[in-house]
């Protein structure tokens, strides 16, 4: 199936009656794009990086749907609607790329993998893959996802303060530890853990500047990056490795990827394996892991919704772990989860930059401009979701969720790059709610300052210290 017709760029694919009408759409229906205040030289650059979704709702409050800024010379626009949003990522998905800087902070760190991708490359990986991520697959990991919760919890004691955002980082790993390499790494939690934050200050700091220093200077940062980039890598090619030396098939992502062949029969190198493993295997644990631990701080905070998804929880399982099975019968904590990944969505900005002049919804957008984009803005707008700033998981319910406008939701992007692991984040978030919810109840340390730390993702600023408190669970 052709994507970049579904896209609505057919002409992309030689359609020459499209070809001759994109400059003259531009032309007849163009919007003005407003532009905001800004310092001479640098632009918005400052401001954008002292406080990102601040910047972000600012822009989308006062500017509405559209406005151009700069990040030093390079202009860039801001687009804060469901329609603008879907007509870039969807629409004319195939009339934009994820562009250079994209590709230059996350190439040197996780390779050519899907995240970092493009063209016929990603078409190619997208569609070879995608078999691995539907629900009736990923549905055989739901025993791994719970025993690796309940083994989490049975180390807490009643009473004992832990940092909710490290444990959550612990179990995320171990299960995707698990389900993509099939090794327990729960006790590399720690060092594997720290690579990955290593990995993640770099890109933060190659995508926060106008010309980050490239990563083969020697500087002290550089040499951490490459150790933990190493590292990554090496765990990885392990593993590749002795699936390689093995007859015996296994059902882990890792021998799904070197089984897997592309349209025309060919397998992966061991290269393409091992960059989409890293990619897997960062993005895999740090979705869930950032929705999770923002889970926890707001159930703090509201105790009755917290009583409430306990009570399904109960009910629904009488004191026995979770099974895929049950998901059906625990909708309100999936709403919980869905609530939260309103409020923090793991990527926080969306960015795509023009491959020729395009006209999106009138506006004209010239080649190489990049559009930026705000999951985290979008869903604080109060015509979407009413009282945007309120904790409230039954907009969720099945008829509210139904009656949201096409797109004003986007927690893990949306086209034909939307994140391939969606399905599995969501059910994992909603297994791992579940399971630790009936175990015990986290209560929050009083006198912290709990704020996002958006860098590559929504994680929040520091650690979230927690109170556990054992619960009876019901037999």
């Amino acid at each position: 199936m052709d994507l970049c017709k579904i896209s609505g760029c057919a002409w992309w694919k030689g359609d020459a009656r499209m070809a001759t009408t994109i400059a003259e759409v531009a032309v007849t229906t163009r919007k003005p794009i407003p532009s905001i205040e800004e310092l001479p030289l640098m632009g918005s650059i400052h401001a954008y990086n002292r406080d990102r979704l601040g910047f972000l709702l600012a822009l989308a409050r006062s500017h509405g749907d559209a406005s151009l800024f700069h990040f030093g010379p390079f202009p860039l626009v801001f687009f804060n609607s469901a329609e603008l949003l879907r007509a870039v990522l969807v629409t004319h998905a195939c009339d934009f790329d994820t562009g250079v800087v994209r590709r230059n902070a996350f190439g040197p760190i996780i390779g050519n993998g899907l995240f970092v991708s493009e063209g016929e490359l990603h078409r190619r990986q997208r569609k070879a893959m995608a078999p691995a991520f539907q629900p009736r697959h990923i549905q055989g990991y739901a025993d791994t996802m719970v025993a690796y919760g309940e083994r989490a919890q049975a180390a807490w004691d009643d009473g004992a303060v832990i940092a909710v955002n490290r444990e959550m980082i612990h179990v995320t790993m171990s299960v995707i530890g698990k389900v993509l390499l099939d090794a327990d790494v729960f006790t590399e939690a720690d060092e594997l853990g720290a690579a990955i934050s290593v990995a993640l200050d770099h890109i933060n700091y190659a995508i926060s500047r106008l010309a980050p220093v490239p990563l083969s200077w020697p500087l002290p940062r550089h040499y951490r990056t490459k150790r933990a980039r190493a590292l990554l890598r090496a765990r990885i090619q392990e593993m590749i490795a002795e699936r390689r030396a093995r007859e015996t098939e296994r059902d882990d992502f890792l021998s799904i990827l070197l089984r897997t062949r592309d349209e025309d029969g060919r397998p992966m190198s061991d290269e393409q394996v091992r960059d989409e493993a890293i990619t897997f295997f960062g993005a895999g644990h740090e979705t869930t892991a950032t929705g999770l631990t923002w889970a926890w701080y707001l159930l703090a905070q509201h105790p009755h919704v917290y009583r409430r998804m306990q009570a399904e929880v109960d009910d629904a399982l009488h004191g026995r772990p979770p099974t895929y099975e049950d998901l059906a019968r625990l909708p309100y904590t999936l709403q919980v989860f869905k609530e939260v990944l309103r409020l923090y969505p793991p990527a926080y900005a969306l960015s795509r930059v023009a491959l020729h002049d395009v006209a999106i919804e009138g506006y004209r957008i010239p080649k190489n401009m990049t559009v930026l984009m705000s999951p985290y803005a979008l869903h604080r707008r109060a015509d979407y979701f009413p009282n945007p700033s309120h904790f409230d998981p039954d907009r969720f319910a099945p008829e509210r969720e139904a009656a949201l406008p096409r797109g004003a939701y986007l927690p893990f992007g949306d086209g034909p790059r939307v994140c391939i692991g969606n399905h599995f984040a969501l059910m994992e978030g909603h297994l791992l709610l579940a399971t630790l919810a009936q175990r015990v109840t986290f209560d929050l340390v009083a006198g912290q300052c709990v704020v996002p730390n958006p860098q590559v993702t929504t994680r929040p600023r520091g650690d979230i210290q927690m109170v556990v408190r054992r619960r009876d669970a019901r037999a």
